[in-house]
């Protein structure tokens, strides 16, 4: 079972991740959403296409830009559509 945690709370738990690039992209339901908010930034992968960001926001504290997700990946990443990743200090594992 994978477990996102970041200032102390658990953001997402998983048995049903993806892993690429050592990342696990976890399932859209697998997410606490009431920790997420959206974040203006974006960037893009040249093969995995472009990717949004969530900031976190935890007990009032934010981690800015520290998940993120591709709603409409290349074809070369179809299975991370809808997933979210973390990093920026969250604890994966």
């Amino acid at each position: 079972m994978a477990k996102a945690v970041w200032n102390g709370a658990v953001i997402a738990e998983s048995n049903a991740t993806v892993v690429i690039e050592g990342n696990h992209y976890f399932p859209p339901e697998a997410v606490r959403k009431d920790y997420l908010q959206s974040s203006a930034t974006t960037i893009v992968c040249p093969w995995k296409g472009t990717a949004e960001y969530y900031t976190l926001v935890v007990d009032r504290a934010e981690n800015r830009a520290a998940a993120w997700f591709s709603a409409m990946p290349k074809p070369a990443a179809a299975e991370i559509r809808g997933r979210v990743a973390f990093w920026k200090g969250v604890e994966v594992g």
